[in-house]
């Protein structure tokens, strides 16, 4: 059996092509990940945001794009030196290979890249790649320890021929009906909330699909659908209907079941002002100097705040217009209460570097190194890398058809 990974000294010895492989392949490092390949056929947002958390962990990720490249290599503004932004956002650390599907000698290097892999993720149609040999019966069949992921819209039964696109899911799934005013039309969440929690879930199966394989050394399926995503993602709101038969509807910034718990004006706009328990409610009293609200039976509970937020709404704002959202923000959080500006995402990137956060992180070294958004995830022992930058379309295809070949 080929090996998995090329040995850096003997691809040296064998093919130049594959030399220069190991050469230049983002080095995996200590990451917790390192030794795993992944063949990601996937594209758009789920499955390349899923493997680029991956390959940030030290997985080797080879990203299959067909001859036009991932689509959203065209989805601009914003751009940075003529590249999406988008794309930018979701393929560091991974290296690329351009392959026509319907051209037999392309569809065995795939092949042969899935028949390595520890790890392939795709987002097709359900089906779609059966007729390629690429499917997981077929994978697996020759691969038996992988782990296949599959990510789709709407699952494989009824569901299975319809489009998973993420706006389309914000509408069925109820989300649209939960954002917007009272009284205005259902609005989009501002990002691809679902494809981003897919690729989350996507993850998620995969390293448990790879815990079960160290164990009993059985690959399997994980298969994740955007609209099962969604419907898990509405937490309080999907468990409110299904165990209690509430079906909600939207009220702007207000919540359902905590006041205050929304933006309220201030001097200079408005702040976040959030009382999630009654004792903060009791401080949120105290610091805006009516602590006798506290008292008043109307407001003493939190079911009775969000009952009468009407009434209380008023009396609450009207200490709060005394200063500036700056102000009050330094003052509520020392006393304890939760509050927050409402930024832009400029204010958003400074707020995390004030806090130490360090939220933007290089990726690649010298002229090629592009700027990032550092992976969520903080490990002691086996930190994330920001080895290479997103690949231009095919940019490894030569070296990687060499290994796979050699």
């Amino acid at each position: 059996m080929a090996e998995r990974h090329p040995p850096a000294a003997e691809a040296a010895t064998t093919h130049p092509s594959a030399a220069k492989a190991a050469a230049t392949r983002p080095a995996g490092g200590t990451g917790p990940l390192h030794g795993l390949l992944v063949a990601d056929f996937s594209r758009i947002l789920a499955g390349p945001y899923a493997t680029m958390l991956l390959a940030d962990l030290g997985a080797e990720v080879i990203k299959v794009e067909g001859p036009g490249g991932d689509d959203t290599r065209t989805w601009m503004p914003p751009t940075r030196d003529g590249v999406s932004t988008y794309y930018l956002g979701i393929n560091r650390n991974k290296r690329s290979i351009a392959l026509d599907l319907k051209d037999p000698d392309d569809l065995d290097i795939a092949r042969r890249l899935a028949d390595r892999a520890d790890v392939l993720i795709e987002n097709f149609k359900p089906g779609g790649l059966r007729r390629f040999g690429l499917d997981y019966d077929s994978v697996a069949g020759r691969n038996a320890k992988v782990i296949y992921a599959s990510i789709s819209g709407f699952g494989t039964g009824a569901g299975a021929a319809y489009p998973g696109y993420d706006l389309m899911v914000q509408a069925v799934s109820g989300l649209m009906s939960l954002t917007g005013d009272a009284d205005g039309s259902p609005y989009r969440a501002g990002i691809s909330v679902f494809d981003v929690m897919s690729g989350l879930h996507a993850s998620i199966g995969i390293l448990a699909a790879l815990h079960h394989r160290d164990t009993t050394g059985q690959g399997q399926h994980v298969e994740v659908n955007l609209l099962s995503s969604a419907l898990s993602g509405l937490v309080n709101h999907s468990s409110g209907y299904v165990a209690g038969g509430v079906v909600p509807l939207r009220m702007g910034n207000a919540h359902p079941s905590l006041f205050p718990y929304e933006p309220l004006p201030v001097a200079d706009g408005e702040l976040i002002v959030i009382a999630g328990n009654d004792g903060q409610f009791r401080k949120l009293c105290e610091v805006l100097g009516v602590p006798e609200l506290v008292d008043d039976p109307r407001f003493g509970r939190n079911q009775d705040r969000t009952a009468n937020r009407e009434a209380l709404r008023p009396l609450l704002v009207e200490q709060l217009m005394k200063r500036t959202r700056d102000e009050w923000f330094e003052v509520l959080l020392a006393a304890g209460v939760p509050c927050a500006p409402i930024n832009t995402i400029d204010g958003g990137v400074a707020l995390a570097q004030r806090l130490g956060l360090d939220p933007v992180v290089t990726v690649g070294d010298g002229d090629t190194a592009v700027p990032g958004i550092r992976h969520p995830i903080t490990l002691s022992q086996t930190p994330a890398r920001y080895d290479a930058p997103p690949p231009a379309l095919d940019e490894h295809g030569e070296e990687i058809r060499a290994w796979l070949t050699s």
